[in-house]
């Protein structure tokens, strides 16, 4: 289960984090406990991310694909559907995983993981000492095999061209 991090930690954190990514962490690791999951996996942060950041929304497109995504987490989170739970979620892509027992012990998933990781280098990258919802939603997106992306693909949302989209919208800012 995901540990709990010090005091001082958990507020340097949520400083370089936007409130409603904050709100996302901490409701993809509500979610994860309430389903039994060993690990915060890709699909926690992006059913929490679409839930608490209007932002990362709107990005997936028309009401009809938002809900389309959210159907397919939904079916998940009940049990139904995609089934993972109670497996880790590892990652094949290019993106860095951390490995080992440092990442095991912190309750996220390696492909969750490189998510953050992604996330914080796009606001590095940007230049902006806050990372947003859409970071985290493009580096999800941007990674085809971890199960966010899974979700996504199913539900008829391009992974790779919405990172682009996201990219490029980001650099227009």
């Amino acid at each position: 289960m995901p540990r709990v991090l010090p005091a001082e930690r958990r507020a340097e954190l949520e400083e370089a984090l936007t409130a409603e990514l904050v709100t996302a962490v901490a409701g993809a690791r509500r979610r994860a406990l309430r389903d039994g999951d060993r690990q915060v996996d890709t699909a926690h942060l992006l059913h929490s991310l679409v839930e608490a950041d209007p932002g990362a929304a709107a990005a997936l497109g028309d009401g009809r694909q938002l809900a389309r995504v959210l159907g397919y987490l939904v079916q998940r989170s009940i049990g139904y559907g995609l089934r993972w739970q109670r497996s880790v979620e590892d990652t094949g892509s290019a993106l860095p995983a951390v490995r080992g027992a440092e990442n095991a012990a912190s309750g996220w998933s390696p492909a969750a993981t490189a998510a953050l990781a992604g996330a914080f280098e796009r606001a590095a990258l940007r230049g902006d000492r806050r990372v947003r919802g859409l970071d985290l939603l493009a580096a999800l997106a941007a990674d085809p095999d971890n199960r966010a992306a899974e979700v996504l693909r199913r539900a008829g949302v391009d992974g790779p061209a919405l990172a682009a989209r996201i990219e490029e919208s980001s650099q227009q800012v």
